[in-house]
């Protein structure tokens, strides 16, 4: 005997949603085929899909999460997939979502961890969405501080709250037990791992220890969050769980994924505001600029350095306020503005030569120096077409920085070879060239790569001139 298919059950939550928001079927499904752009999908929903899913039928992939921050922007509260009655979704394509409490964060930002930890390549193929920049950093600027992220020692009181919560498989908490109190020493390691992975890095390129860092989050800053903490411990350690995760962010955009590494920034900013660490956010906000700014959206990158600006007043260090200073500066030079990038960038000199060797500067940005001044100058003179100027500082920035930045100083030298090239000085060029890409294929960076590459279409015009055939030449006998 044949068996009759289940009979589906009318979706009244989603009907009931649609005539709160006013749309109708072929609205929404507008909507939702929109939002889809955003995130680099070809959806081509239309009135009939919407009818099919108050029907009962359930949407696939991504769709639930897309329809529910449809209703979500529409109505001006948070709903969830299963709000609308639809099946839950991956948690990670909620994670761009500036979470409501610090509870929430820790369930969005660990769900992140724990599927880019397994075998999940398409999390590297999420595009980058501009749009997906703007209710974080709002909600970061506007956002009132938590007053409280400590959990208690009953473990029923430190349980956090089951709704919407993924849940930890038991395996997963190694030699840590849920509800476990957190030390000083737990945070110590966290920071210490964080400077590790941060050389690494720094060194070798994004995609080297990228994989281990996830897993260090998954196994080791997780149980710890979900663990027992006083409000002091507990603000240490969302700080450091906030740096760890911006680094896996960084070293995300370094292998080019870059909507994953949005996730993760948006992710940091939101655990640095559990944490109380205002300045923390105003860095990641500028980690995210500097990411607008390698994917070609100036204003973006402008509007993320301001924020961050405003974020913390006049209150950061010198050397914290020229970093924000020459990031404001990277976004207006990419956009071509003359005026306002050298504005930026003479703020951000003043402000630097303001600091004094017993300034308190924060640990995550001790790097900013008379190195990365220069070399903000360097990019910022090469994007105007100012090349002499470009040249000058970039000279000046490999002078000064110190060998350990292996892949800051292979961009400079692209930056040096471009400005040499637009002074006409081809065989030069070629030679710093031909280095830079020498590094690059030692490194597991694609920015590393992207920038020879971009030197390289920028030689095109030249491409009959025997220093570019011997060039071409050298870099093919590299591989």
């Amino acid at each position: 005997m044949t068996e009759r298919p289940a009979q589906r059950v009318p979706n009244r939550h989603l009907a009931a949603l649609i005539a709160e928001a006013g749309f109708s079927n072929a609205g929404l499904a507008r909507r939702v085929d929109q939002l889809g752009l955003e995130h680099g999908l070809d959806l081509r929903y239309d009135k009939t899909s919407v009818t099919r899913w108050l029907r009962g039928q359930q949407p696939r992939g991504t769709t639930p999460a897309l329809i529910a921050e449809v209703f979500t922007r529409r109505l001006g509260r948070r709903l969830s997939a299963q709000d609308l009655g639809l099946d839950a979704c991956a948690p990670v394509y909620a994670g761009l979502e500036f979470a409501a409490t610090p509870e929430e964060a820790v369930d969005i930002a660990s769900g992140l961890w724990r599927k880019d930890s397994g075998s999940h390549a398409e999390l590297r193929k999420i595009a980058f969405t501009p749009a997906g920049l703007v209710v974080p950093s709002r909600d970061w600027l506007i956002g009132r501080p938590d007053e409280r992220v400590g959990r208690g020692a009953d473990p029923a009181a430190a349980r956090i709250p089951a709704q919407g919560r993924v849940t930890v498989p038991r395996q997963r908490q190694i030699d840590r037990e849920p509800g476990q109190r957190v030390t000083s020493g737990d945070i110590a390691a966290l920071r210490s791992v964080s400077e590790l992975f941060r050389t690494l890095d720094e060194a070798y390129g994004g995609g080297h220890a990228r994989q281990a860092l996830v897993r260090y989050l998954e196994h080791e800053a997780e149980p710890m969050l979900r663990g027992t903490y006083g409000e002091t411990t507990g603000r240490r350690l969302f700080s450091a769980a906030a740096d760890l995760t911006r680094l896996a962010g960084w070293t995300s955009y370094d292998i080019a994924a870059h909507g994953l590494a949005q996730r993760y920034f948006v992710q940091a900013l939101r655990l640095a505001q559990a944490a109380g660490d205002r300045p923390y956010g105003s860095y990641v906000l500028v980690t995210m600029s500097r990411q607008a700014v390698y994917l070609g959206h100036g204003r973006e990158a402008v509007q993320l350095a301001r924020v961050a600006q405003q974020g913390v007043g006049s209150g950061p260090p010198p050397v914290v306020q020229a970093l924000l200073h020459s990031a404001e500066a990277r976004g207006h030079a990419v956009l071509g503005e003359v005026r306002a990038a050298t504005a930026s960038l003479v703020r951000a000199e003043r402000a630097l030569g303001a600091a004094r060797p017993g300034d308190d500067v924060p640990h995550w940005a001790r790097f900013y120096d008379e190195a990365q001044l220069a070399d903000e100058f360097g990019h910022c003179h090469r994007d105007l077409q100012q090349y002499r100027a470009s040249a000058q500082h970039a000279e000046r920035s490999l002078q000064l920085r110190a060998p350990g930045y292996a892949r800051s100083r292979l961009f400079c030298r692209v930056v040096l070879a471009t400005a040499r090239l637009g002074l006409g000085e081809l065989d030069q060029a070629c030679a710093l060239g031909a280095e830079a890409a020498q590094q690059a294929m030692e490194m597991r960076s694609v920015r590393a790569v992207e920038y020879v590459r971009d030197f390289e279409r920028r030689l095109e015009p030249y491409r009959d001139a025997s220093a570019v055939r011997a060039y071409r030449d050298r870099v093919a006998a590299l591989s």
